[in-house]
């Protein structure tokens, strides 16, 4: 399992009346197919993943199977509270033609929550998952990280892949490349630090932003492995813009409004995820131009 590259996890597509439009999924699969994007995740964090119910993930993935294009890696969200669970939707994901498994962190119980538990979680997921796993590491919504001593102990298991470290911290990411053996791949999650990252010894990157900047996020991995270090900061810059913008400031639904007005289907984030005001649009349809000079104004 080889993972250099851009990935997006994808959004999750709901009609006005709130249920899923496997539809609108289909469609911007169909246009993403037409990227340089390495794959997708699906049911990741950017799927609005904790308010979509299993059986909806399920159609997803059975969905993304068919519709993705040859060569592009699918990559399944498939972590819950429980290590049971978590290997029951990853056998799921598994059987349904998915090439890894992203698990995220068990969160709730979280005075409870060590290195020791941790590394258990992931070595029972990892003997029992027909298929890669990679760990997931996303504080700002778990509130709890995957640091360097829990890499060390579980990345030498033959059947985790590698991590996706969404902390934004390099110090950490550091640790972790470490820590790791060389077959240990780290992607990252910060739209904020990718330059970085990658120059660290990052592999590829999951970003929410690559929804709607494909091509953008694609052209700053291929500077970077091109040693083109100028024109990958340069255009960093841009998407550090976009970070800001659809990561704490607008969130979710302001990365739908932005699919949207670029020609994908946004449509609305389902609640408790409110709309957007009218001057948050205002704010973000002006700045579609500036993170990406591809994006005419004449288009929005």
């Amino acid at each position: 399992m080889n993972l250099p590259g851009i990935f997006a996890p994808l959004t999750s597509p709901f009609a006005a009346d709130g249920s899923l439009s496997l539809g609108h999924f289909r469609e911007n699969l169909a246009r993403y197919n037409r990227t340089p994007l390495a794959g997708y995740v699906v049911n990741g964090s950017t799927s609005e993943s904790v308010l979509l119910r299993w059986e909806e993930v399920y159609d997803l993935w059975e969905s993304a199977r068919r519709h993705a294009a040859p060569g592009k890696i699918l990559i399944a969200g498939s972590g819950a509270e429980s290590t049971a669970e978590t290997i029951e939707h990853t056998r799921r994901a598994a059987s349904i033609g998915f090439d890894a498994a992203l698990v995220r962190t068990p969160s709730f119980y979280k005075p409870a929550i060590s290195t020791g538990l941790l590394a258990e979680h992931y070595l029972r997921v990892a003997d029992a998952s027909p298929i890669p796993v990679l760990l997931y590491s996303v504080p700002v919504f778990t509130h709890v990280s995957i640091d360097a001593a829990v890499v060390a102990r579980v990345s030498a298991h033959p059947n985790i892949a590698g991590i996706k470290d969404s902390s934004g911290d390099i110090a950490g990411l550091a640790a972790i490349l470490a820590a790791a053996p060389p077959s240990f791949q780290t992607l990252v999650g910060s739209a904020a630090t990718l330059f970085e990252s990658l120059q660290a010894g990052a592999v590829g990157a999951i970003l929410a932003v690559a929804n709607a900047f494909p091509e953008l996020c694609c052209d700053i991995f291929d500077a970077c492995r091109a040693g083109d270090s100028a024109r990958a900061r340069g255009l960093a810059d841009r998407l550090t813009i976009a970070g800001k913008l659809f990561g704490q400031r607008h969130g979710i639904p302001g990365l739908k409004f932005a699919l949207d007005r670029l020609g994908y289907y946004g449509g609305p984030a389902r609640p408790p995820l409110l709309p957007l005001a009218a001057e948050a649009k205002s704010e973000i349809e002006a700045a579609l131009p500036t993170i990406d000079t591809r994006i005419a104004s004449a288009s929005l």
